[in-house]
């Protein structure tokens, strides 16, 4: 309302609006891939990568908003069950705090030999899992055996370090398990399954009453 008033010539100053509006609640907007009308396809984002459509999650949190949001997209976030994780050298320290929230949660930690060492470390239950390449069983053997139920997989930008770990994300994606390709997103996705039982509705008319109070 404010921007339609402001392209039809009102300024800000004249409807009142002087200072930095800050909203006593958490938005996240998705944008939603159809990965699933694509099987086989890598689900790494790329730039010539387009939405077709975007959500928005709002919370009294940003972990109720973002798990809005992952709803608003699709994205099942799961309540129990495997997790596996593989991740670059730069993510792993926060990898770490990504696994202490996931075995807090109830959720077992499974990883790469690499990625398993160092939340091992810092004292985290994970067991250890092969890679493709590595010999049966594999990771993709779980996968296909619906044996997980969250996967999260960062690589480094390098074409032969995306092509290693390729059939995990296409074997992810064959089987619906949701996916997360950066860090930053299995935190958010992590935050946000703490509020999956938690959850409020809130309609448009309330939320602009907030910000009029």
């Amino acid at each position: 309302k404010v921007a339609a008033r402001c392209m039809a010539g009102q300024s800000l100053a004249s409807q009142g609006i002087t200072k930095e509006v800050t909203p006593p609640y958490f938005s996240v907007k998705e944008a939603v891939f159809p990965f699933v009308k694509f099987p086989g396809v890598d689900t790494i984002l790329g730039p010539e990568m387009k939405s077709t459509g975007e959500v928005m999650g709002v919370g009294k949190t940003f972990g109720e908003a973002f798990v809005k949001s992952q709803m608003g997209a699709g994205t099942k976030l799961p309540r129990e069950g495997k997790v596996f994780l593989t991740v670059k050298n730069g993510d792993k320290s926060r990898a770490v705090k990504v696994a202490r929230d996931l075995v807090s949660l109830g959720f077992q930690i499974f990883a790469t030999k690499g990625t398993a060492a160092a939340i091992l470390a810092e004292g985290v239950p994970v067991q250890a899992v092969n890679k493709v390449t590595e010999g049966r069983p594999h990771i993709v053997d779980m996968i296909k055996n619906n044996e997980i139920a969250l996967v999260i997989n960062t690589v480094e930008e390098r074409r032969n370090a995306i092509a290693d770990s390729r059939v995990i994300r296409t074997s992810a994606l064959l089987a619906r398990v949701t996916t997360f390709t950066t860090i930053a997103g299995a935190e958010a996705a992590v935050e946000g399954m703490k509020y999956m039982d938690k959850l409020d509705v809130i309609s448009v008319q309330e939320m602009h009453a907030m910000l009029t109070a």
